[in-house]
């Protein structure tokens, strides 16, 4: 299943081509903004005339794309059903969607049980870090907006170097590991 329609491909496109910014355009066609980046930077490489891919290494691109998007919605659904196995005591405090703040989109905003507001953000496979100015800059909106006591958990499969000494400077942000554990169930057919 593609993350985003033809159609809003062809909106991100127009937009991007008049020169507006990406988190502009993301607020006004209401996607997130890492759907619009992925979008602009996959139509970048698409249409360079010195990159030469064959149409099968066009689709692979596109359907590792697809997959992390995938990956990033079945880890924020399975972990809003249960978001005390990230932290006793969180509670999803966003009416169970993205919470939009001027930045972008926060995967998930929860409530610790000191009633402090925790900022989640959702990484399938290794965070860079561009992963720790996004969630420092959902905190810093958040603040602007009158919050306070505001921490963020970087939840991803791993994290480059430069995010772990990052995170060492920034006390309110943690970093999780995230693993699989898959269950299998016996279907009754009629």
């Amino acid at each position: 299943m593609s993350p985003v329609s033809s159609d809003e491909r062809t909106k991100i496109m127009s937009m991007h081509h008049q020169g507006i910014e990406n988190t502009q355009i993301a607020a006004k066609l209401e996607l997130p903004l890492r759907t619009v980046g992925s979008v602009v930077a996959w139509e970048k490489i698409r249409n360079r005339p010195t990159v030469q891919t064959t149409p099968e290494e066009s689709e692979e691109v596109e359907t590792a794309i697809e997959a992390t998007f995938g990956l990033e919605r079945d880890m924020q659904s399975a972990l809003r059903k249960n978001i005390e196995q990230l932290e006793k005591g969180l509670k999803i405090a966003d009416d169970g969607k993205e919470h939009i703040v001027p930045s972008g989109r926060i995967d998930i905003l929860a409530v610790d049980s000191k009633k402090g507001h925790v900022v989640i953000e959702l990484k399938a496979g290794t965070a860079d870090r561009d992963a720790v100015g996004q969630i420092l800059s959902y905190i810093g909106d958040l603040q602007a907006n009158g919050r306070r006591a505001i921490r963020g958990i970087l939840v991803a499969a791993d994290f480059t170097g430069r995010v772990i000494a990052a995170s060492k400077a920034v006390p309110n942000v943690e970093l999780r590991k995230y693993g699989f554990t898959f269950s299998f169930q016996k279907v009754k057919v009629a």
